[in-house]
């Protein structure tokens, strides 16, 4: 049976989901500075190339950054508070002591 989650808490719930959104809103605000440097590079560069470059560009770079917050985030949210370790690692037929 698994152990009971550090997330089952409201109270540490609601404290662990506030950080993850403060860590999202810090990593939106990074990446609109990134992506409106990078756009700023490339209209620098003087290329001739169609808007659709552009916006191609911006999407690409600002949701590979989002997703990749995102998923870090989620990463941390879950070590961060403990919700690994309630994970039960036991194959069937293997006896394990007890944690």
């Amino acid at each position: 049976m698994a152990r009971r989650s550090p997330l089952d808490d409201p109270h540490a719930a609601a404290h662990a989901w506030a950080r993850f959104r403060r860590l999202m809103w810090l990593m939106l605000a990074l990446t609109i500075a990134v992506v409106v440097i990078a756009m700023l590079v490339l209209w620098q560069q003087g290329a001739l190339v169609s808007v659709h470059f552009f916006i191609a560009s911006a999407l690409g770079i600002g949701l590979t950054m989002l997703l990749m917050s995102a998923l870090m985030g989620l990463v941390f949210l879950s070590n961060g508070t403990g919700h690994d370790h309630s994970v039960n690692h036991r194959l069937d037929g293997e006896d394990q002591a007890p944690d």
